[in-house]
């Protein structure tokens, strides 16, 4: 992946892209976008107007520029997650009573 310069987007130290001055990933905008089907002016209004029209619309171009990348990013976090949730799913459960 080679390094450009978007304005609204900033990569950190472990080259996640995240949306300048705000706390959110751009696949988190971009999750609201395709999973939930809302409109940029919805995912401004959903986030209380953390973010502008403007970083969400640079956190969409971002994503299609990269999207195999943050896709692949994505489905490496979802196995993650099963795996640890099957695994907490197989641990007995005991309950502590006083």
């Amino acid at each position: 992946m080679t390094a450009t310069q978007t304005n609204h987007i900033h990569l950190d130290e472990r080259g996640v892209a995240w949306v300048d001055d705000s706390g959110y990933k751009v696949a988190e905008v971009v999750n609201d976008r395709l999973t939930h089907g809302l409109s940029p002016e919805e995912i401004v209004f959903e986030h209380y107007n953390a973010l502008t029209l403007a970083q969400v619309y640079a956190a969409l171009a971002y994503y299609y520029d990269h999207k195999e990348a943050i896709d692949g990013e994505t489905a490496r976090q979802s196995k993650e997650y099963e795996a640890l949730r099957a695994q907490s799913l197989e641990r007995p459960r005991t309950c502590a009573r006083p």
